[in-house]
């Protein structure tokens, strides 16, 4: 890559495995599947394992095709250090399993994905106490807070109602409390918008979505950005301290949601995530580009009640998502006019697929009171606003104008 230090976003994910060199000139991190790997010198072995140098332990710590993504995932995220993770909620689970203990307290946005929203409940019952509010305000944050918080919790867009967290503003509360604060970018991704920018100590990615792409590997991944101060959070065990601080962090969650926990990645699914991710700006341009389309034609349509997308200048958080992303993501969801059947439209669509995922390069549609949110009850799913015609999409890469002429299609038949 020559001299040239500072390349673009692509290029530098494009071409990152090269700089260390790659085993018999491969353009991509081969997959290595062994879970054990031999030293020659066992003095060697004992110091890598006393973390006194770089090296291999055992497969459920990391190896090599796993650390090639982990340096991808971490100079997108200009991060010091990242861990992946079998998936996306062992990212998260990792931040409770590492670091937090009976008697703390957790600030999270109300506004959750339905798995982290079961995860919470079940810190609740493991003695950690939660405290939800609306982050799209930071005054909800601020009033939550008690002496026994430890982490403050966000997506940066909300699923599947869009919300947009208050990010900054909540970035500067934690940084002057000494709050560890923990933004989950899956929605929007390291391309749209870095959360280190707003003071986040911890970001989580679920690389199965958008960075990945292509809907054919599970995965997760924390990155410490370095923002966070390891000296001011109370649980860090004193056997992770013999780092630098900045290390302690990563130390931990490595030894307390890897070694102990077990919720690593496979390496197989490790090479597909890195081979996607190498076109994740060209894709979030697509995505994006559709998105925007898409929304702007469904809040024209006389047959839709309400459309939820950050881009669209009637959203109450269109102005914070345009001051901190690239672009406003490719999530999207939309309620139909009362009397219209959503199931009905749904099974008009031709392109949209009926699926459960996200950041997928195909459209996928889902209805989500019926579906991934109706574990949580319609009291709950009221309380975060979700409607019980509400369809979520995550928009794909397809031809604009057949996307939206799928949706035009499917809304006449209405």
């Amino acid at each position: 890559m020559g001299d040239k230090k500072n390349y673009g976003f692509t290029t530098t994910i494009l071409h990152g495995d090269r700089q260390k060199g790659i085993e018999h000139g491969s353009l991509h991190k081969p997959i290595h599947t062994s879970v054990a790997f031999g030293y020659a010198d066992v003095r060697q072995l004992a110091s890598v394992f006393q973390g006194k140098e770089p090296g291999f332990r055992y497969g459920r710590q990391g190896n090599p095709t796993i650390s090639a993504l982990e340096e991808k995932v971490n100079k997108m995220e200009q991060g010091v250090g990242t861990i992946c993770f079998a998936t996306g909620m062992g990212a998260i689970g990792a931040v409770v399993q590492a670091l937090l203990r009976t008697g703390d307290h957790v600030v999270s946005s109300s506004f959750l994905f339905g798995n982290t929203n079961s995860l919470w409940q079940t810190a609740m019952s493991q003695g950690i106490s939660v405290s939800f509010v609306d982050a799209t305000e930071v005054a909800n944050v601020e009033a939550a807070i008690t002496e026994n918080t430890r982490v403050v919790f966000v997506e940066t867009i909300a699923n599947p109602r869009t919300q947009v967290a208050d990010l900054k503003r909540i970035g500067e509360l934690c940084k002057a409390r000494g709050i560890l604060y923990v933004v989950d970018n899956t929605m929007t991704t390291p391309y749209l918008f870095q959360p280190k920018s707003v003071h986040a100590g911890l970001v989580v990615n679920a690389l199965t979505k958008s960075i990945g792409g292509h809907g054919n590997a599970l995965g997760g991944s924390l990155t410490d950005t370095g923002a966070y101060d390891w000296t001011r959070f109370p649980n860090i065990y004193e056997n992770y301290k013999k780092a630098a601080p900045l290390q302690w962090g990563l130390a931990q969650i490595r030894a307390k949601a890897l070694r102990d926990f077990g919720s690593s990645l496979a390496p197989d699914a490790a090479h597909h995530i890195a081979v996607g991710a190498e076109t994740l700006a060209l894709r979030m341009q697509r995505t994006t580009t559709n998105a925007l389309a898409l929304a702007e034609m469904l809040e024209k349509d006389e047959r839709v009640a309400a459309v939820y997308y950050p881009g669209l200048k009637s959203h109450p958080q269109h102005g914070i998502s345009a001051e901190l992303f690239r672009a406003h993501g490719s999530l999207l969801s939309f309620e139909l006019k009362d009397g219209l059947d959503c199931f009905d439209f749904l099974n008009r669509l031709k392109l949209a697929i009926p699926a459960s995922n996200l950041g997928d390069n195909r459209t996928l549609i889902i209805p989500v009171a019926h579906t991934i949110f109706y574990e949580m009850g319609a009291e709950r799913r009221a309380s975060m606003g979700i409607a019980e015609s509400l369809i979520r999409v995550s928009v794909g890469i397809e031809d604009t104008d057949d996307l939206l002429d799928d949706f035009c299609t499917a809304l006449e038949g209405c």
